[in-house]
């Protein structure tokens, strides 16, 4: 989809494709369900070894170098067939864009590049939190050169593959806080049982409760809003892309169903109303591909204004594919509804995605409060 974009990426869209194609097809009802089934694991190595675990860390930390533009290209294209998976790859690079923009090189180089397999490689992240938003960060209290940490944080993604994780915590009285690596192995660190959320079930999340755990500052003390805003722009695309590859698996299932299924006489996509709705679905899948591939070019121009632009593009997209979703589970009709098929997965998964980085609601609100501050007509 991004080829046009560069034609660096074409390597990486074949893989990606091929990867969905040989991993994912025909795999995904089985995958989903757990935390009541097998978790996937050789999936997740087989990701690890082709680099998607590593898409936007640079060659020396042992990634790809690909950038964002090769993140949301693989993100498309694995959310096609499957967005557990995909989320799995986005909660990664969030946790590494994080070590980057706080310039903790030595904490990732102490991590990513003698990783030896996925689970070594992994670092769970609260993916879909916003710190600022949120009132029941766990406390920070210093001790030595390190942390401790006290308290509990909800839907710790990875939290129960990973073998560390970065935490936002508070130090203090206030809104500030900082982010911190956490050794989720420590005798301290108390997790729940995989929380059975509405969708991307294969990319598990968990309840975490701290009891005084060892934590290493990542950056500067109370300084995890501004890495988290900083970050804030890519990582919006790279929730855009999932969500543009859920809209074009949605429209594929959809036609490929309504070419067979008869009624009438002849097959329903001949019937004015499908083809409505299928038409809708696919105009929808080619402006989100368009406004992802937008969202890469405003992110490497970095014009004025870019950050609110690409965070509207990633709501419109969300809200696309939930419409969508919706239209691809009428066209199956009650199969539709039916774990048989994908078209239900697809419907929970889009929801699920549009949760990423924090809710709705104050996306829409930071929007309005960035135009705010930024026109120069407002005092």
């Amino acid at each position: 989809m991004l080829t046009s974009y560069s034609n660096d990426l074409k390597p990486i869209t074949d893989l990606a494709q091929s990867f969905a194609a040989r991993e994912l097809v025909g795999k995904t009802g089985k995958h989903d369900r757990y935390p009541f089934g097998e978790f996937y694991d050789h999936v997740l190595d087989k990701a690890h070894e082709v680099g998607f675990l590593g898409a936007i860390l640079p060659e020396s930390l042992g990634g790809i170098g690909g950038g964002i533009a090769a993140l949301c290209e693989i993100l498309l294209h694995i959310c096609e067939a499957d967005a557990s998976p995909g989320g799995i790859i986005f909660t990664q690079a969030f946790s590494q864009k994080i070590m980057l923009a706080a310039g903790a090189q030595d904490l990732a180089q102490s991590i990513f590049p003698g990783a030896s397999s996925a689970k070594d490689l992994l670092v769970a992240f609260p993916a879909y939190t916003n710190p600022a938003q949120t009132d029941s960060l766990p406390l920070a209290q210093s001790a030595g050169s390190d942390y401790n940490l006290t308290g509990r944080l909800e839907l710790l993604v990875l939290g129960n593959l990973a073998r560390q994780a970065i935490i936002p915590a508070r130090s203090g009285i206030g809104p500030s806080y900082s982010f911190f690596l956490v050794n989720l192995d420590d005798q301290n660190v108390e997790k729940s049982e995989p929380v059975f959320t509405l969708g991307l079930h294969a990319c598990p999340a968990v309840d975490v409760t701290f009891s005084g755990v060892r934590a290493r500052l990542i950056g500067e003390e109370n300084t995890g809003r501004h890495y988290f805003e900083e970050i804030s722009p890519e990582m919006n695309a790279a929730a855009a892309a999932m969500n543009a590859g859920i809209l074009r698996g949605a429209f594929n299932e959809a036609l490929a169903y309504s070419q067979k299924r008869e009624q009438g006489g002849r097959p329903i996509v001949n019937w004015s109303e499908i083809g409505m709705m299928l038409a809708s679905i696919s105009v929808k899948a080619d402006v989100a591909a368009m406004c992802v591939h937008q969202s890469c070019l405003e992110l490497e121009q970095k014009k004025s204004g870019y950050e609110p632009r690409v965070s509207a593009a990633a709501l419109h997209i969300a809200e696309l594919s939930c419409d969508a979703t919706s239209d691809g589970i009428q066209i199956l009709g009650g199969y539709g509804y039916m774990k048989d098929y994908a078209q239900e997965k697809r419907y929970r998964d889009a929801r699920m995605v549009q949760a990423l980085l924090g809710t709705v609601p104050f996306k829409k609100l930071d929007i309005i409060r960035q135009a705010t501050n930024t026109n120069p007509n407002n005092v």
